[in-house]
């Protein structure tokens, strides 16, 4: 269900939804490893939607905003829509002083509203406080 990639990012299946997060040590070679494994689960799995969290990033440079940028254009070509979830308002302020836009990248402000944007809808939660399961709604 998970598959790790080489820089430790797991890449999750939810029905035809891939999740996956990005952590604060993104550097050029777990970039590109990542990119290139979700490129591949993409095509593989037959995604029609990706939910990348970034909730665990406290702060986000020009590199790691390009990232978001062709990792989203790629995942549109292939086919699949991106959202981005789960960023703190400090990395929103630091893209917009630094003058960064993230053209053409979808956000949700947290994970469950970006699965719900993908289609997605949670159970509502038993009366013992469970977490409750997504269900797709297609």
């Amino acid at each position: 269900m998970s598959t790790p990639v080489s820089g430790g990012v797991p890449i999750l299946r939810l029905g035809d939804v891939l999740v996956t997060g990005l952590l604060n040590e993104l550097d050029d070679k777990t970039a590109v490893a990542f990119t290139e494994e979700l490129t591949s689960r993409i095509t593989a799995d037959g995604a029609r939607g990706v939910l990348i969290d970034i909730s665990r990033l406290e702060i986000v440079d020009s590199f790691v905003a390009r990232t978001l940028m062709e990792l989203t254009t790629m995942a549109r070509l292939l086919g699949a829509r991106v959202i981005v979830a789960g960023m703190r308002p400090p990395v929103a302020i630091t893209l917009v002083e630094l003058g960064l836009q993230l053209t053409g990248v979808e956000t949700a402000l947290n994970a469950e509203q970006g699965m719900a944007a993908m289609g997605w809808r949670q159970s509502p939660q038993p009366s013992g406080g469970g977490l409750g399961d997504f269900h797709p709604e297609h």
